[in-house]
């Protein structure tokens, strides 16, 4: 708990701050055209609010292991992870801001960058001589390095931008993330990982607070920084406990807004024929009258629900 209130107290200090620089400097959120015409009203909200709560993470995630004498190299991994994932976030946010677009990198130079942030997760986990294995449905299975770095790329970049893909709505990531480090954060604590469980902790308090500026009508957003951050830091979690699968039901809101654009663009290459409204699908619920918070709201309780179903399956 005590990393919680550190990261809580730090962004909520910070972030009233960072907003207030946002708007001195005229530096807003640019909403692409293709989107819901009513959220061309959010165009000019402060963003990168990531950068805000990566920070007050940092700090928490190296000063309350080093008190409680568990700054390990898994946390710092972790660190290391978020903060990867968020400088990748910050380039992009950037190149937006600069150029007063909706579009940063090039999906080839996003993706290569999300790479090289896996890769060097993978530096450390090799390093600790941690298990290359995969756990499905309570079996572990072993598999070589190279199987289990293929793994490791994929979990990290695939995650990192199903977060992404489900920012798109306010608070809706922020509220969606507690709920899954909050799982997680039970599932180390029931196997003694409290570095683990520290970290987790530290997300959750900076997203608590995070929240109270981020939720519907938002004055600030996550960003990339924000977004890619915590799919990266989500996916790394998981495979510290050794529940990499489970990610799959506690994160089922981002595996199911990540499916849609999948099958959205399929559908429309295949048949010329869209599935969604819009995708998203969060846009999707959005077009079809449900107003952002009922939208919220909604995903938030499946999420939790399916969060308390998959730590019910390992405790």
């Amino acid at each position: 708990m005590t990393s919680a209130l550190s990261s809580f107290i730090l962004t909520a200090l910070f972030t009233p701050l960072f907003i207030n620089y946002a708007h001195k400097k005229n530096q807003g959120q640019m909403i692409r055209e293709e989107g819901p015409k009513w959220h061309q009203k959010k165009s000019g909200t402060p963003t990168m609010g990531g950068f805000v709560f990566n920070i007050a993470i940092l700090i928490t995630g190296l000063w309350v292991p080093l008190c409680f004498d568990h700054l390990t190299p898994v946390v710092l991994a972790l660190d290391v992870t978020l903060i990867l994932y968020g400088l990748i976030g910050f380039w992009d946010d950037s190149i937006k801001l600069l150029k007063k677009q909706n579009e940063g990198f090039t999906p080839g130079q996003k993706l290569l960058c999300q790479i090289i942030g896996a890769l060097i997760f993978l530096a450390f986990y090799h390093h600790e001589k941690l298990p290359y294995s995969l756990a499905f449905f309570g079996h572990e299975v072993q598999v070589g390095l190279i199987v289990y770095g293929l793994f490791v790329i994929f979990w990290l970049v695939g995650f990192s931008n199903a977060v992404n893909l489900t920012d798109g709505l306010d608070g809706l990531v922020s509220g969606q993330a507690i709920i899954a480090f909050g799982a997680y954060a039970i599932i180390a604590y029931h196997q003694r990982q409290y570095d683990v469980v520290i970290f987790c902790w530290a997300v959750i308090g900076a997203l608590l607070a995070f929240l109270g500026f981020n939720h519907k009508p938002a004055k600030i957003f996550m960003g990339d920084m924000g977004s890619l951050a915590l799919g990266g830091a989500l996916a790394a979690v998981s495979i510290m406990v050794h529940h990499e699968m489970l990610l799959l039901l506690i994160g089922i809101i981002f595996v199911c807004e990540t499916l849609s654009v999948i099958l959205q663009v399929a559908s429309f290459k295949l048949t010329g024929k869209r599935i969604f409204k819009m995708s998203p699908i969060h846009h999707h619920f959005e077009l079809c009258g449900w107003s952002e918070w009922r939208v919220d709201l909604t995903f938030w309780a499946v999420g939790l629900i399916a969060a308390v179903i998959g730590v019910l399956t390992t405790i």
